[in-house]
């Protein structure tokens, strides 16, 4: 049986799509401008923008398929950045007054939307639609991606709890509110993305993973729940120099993710390997492996990635390993991010 593939959220935006792309900003923007810039009222598009979505769904979704992904996503058309567009459907968070924060153990300053008030659900779903929109395109299993509670109280401001334990178990509530309307919705692959977990395994292990759990509280079988833990992301294409967090970080944290509510692990390997005894710390939970790099424009040969793929088997069962991207390629051209899934799909699709 070839491996799965799947993607893991982003993809390049047709240029028609009424959204600011924090991949796109241009030099001499900041993200503060483009938080500011957006037009809260794509929260519920009318008509003629809710067709440009659609479209912008319908397409990404085809690229993918034409490249081989089994398991595709909408491509996030609709946001902004994958965290934001969720905050901005929950009260507490104030877009106007943005709070400048330091991120990255120091790597940038960004202007961020601020906690003012506890964060409360609206009683109208938003996710299910988007769910539905993109699924109507395609007879592939569409994924939903959402963003994990350390991460975003990791890209806002707090000037309301000052308790990020609190604060977490707060988003997590939230986040299942919208997880369990996808699940009735008839979604059965939802990710929770959570890089900060490789960026503060101490926070991970004192009460991110159980915030994690309570995100998908509920969610019965028969539904694929995902955690993606990336190393990191860059400013901009080929920035090799950028922060990454440590390696060991998956050794960290693998037992209590292995022990958690989650069937799968998404975890970078292409842009920086692994020592692949990791996979043997997952003895039931599947791993999604990252085998294209998603910031760099070299296209990496079949070969290659067929090559690491099956060093990777040598310590997990192919059942419990599929193939991913290292992360979303949203910084990558259209022609480029086709080019690089295509390799990967081949590469898994060989073996």
């Amino acid at each position: 049986m070839p491996l799965t593939t799947t993607v893991l959220g982003a993809y390049p935006k047709p240029d028609y799509v009424p959204i600011q792309d924090w991949f796109r900003i241009k030099d001499g923007q900041t993200t503060a401008n483009a938080t500011r810039a957006y037009d809260k009222t794509l929260l519920v598009a009318d008509a003629e923008t809710e067709a440009l979505f659609a479209q912008a769904a319908a397409e990404v979704i085809a690229d993918q398929i034409d490249c081989g992904i089994d398991i595709v996503t909408d491509g996030e058309v609709r946001r902004e950045n994958y965290i934001h567009y969720h905050c901005r459907h929950l009260d507490g968070f104030d877009f106007e007054n943005l709070t400048r924060r330091v991120l990255r153990d120091g790597a940038y300053e960004a202007e961020l939307p601020t906690i003012r008030s506890d964060i409360r659900t609206r009683p109208e779903h938003f996710l299910p639609h988007d769910f539905a929109v993109a699924q109507a395109s395609t007879d592939h299993p569409v994924k939903v991606t959402l963003p994990g509670p350390l991460t975003i109280s990791d890209t806002t401001a707090d000037e309301h709890y000052g308790d990020p334990a609190r604060l977490g178990a707060d988003l997590a509530q939230a986040l299942n509110f919208e997880i369990l309307a996808l699940v009735a919705a008839g979604c059965r692959h939802i990710q929770v993305d959570e890089p900060l977990f490789a960026r503060k395994p101490g926070e991970t292990l004192a009460f991110g993973i159980d915030n994690l759990n309570l995100c998908f509280q509920g969610v019965g079988d028969g539904v694929t729940k995902t955690v993606h833990v990336c190393c990191g992301y860059p400013s901009r294409l080929d920035d090799e120099g950028y922060h990454k967090a440590d390696p060991m970080a998956y050794f960290d944290m693998a037992d209590a993710l292995e022990a958690s509510l989650v069937d799968q692990v998404s975890l970078e390997d292409a842009h920086r390997n692994n020592d692949l005894s990791l996979l043997e710390r997952f003895r039931e939970t599947t791993v999604v492996f990252g085998s294209i790099a998603i910031a760099r424009s070299a296209l990496e040969p079949v070969g290659a990635i067929r090559r690491r793929l099956i060093e990777a088997l040598d310590h997990i069962d192919a059942e419990r390993l599929v193939v991913a991207p290292d992360c979303g390629l949203g910084y990558l051209s259209r022609e480029l991010a086709m080019q690089k899934l295509a390799h990967m799909c081949e590469a898994a699709k060989s073996i």
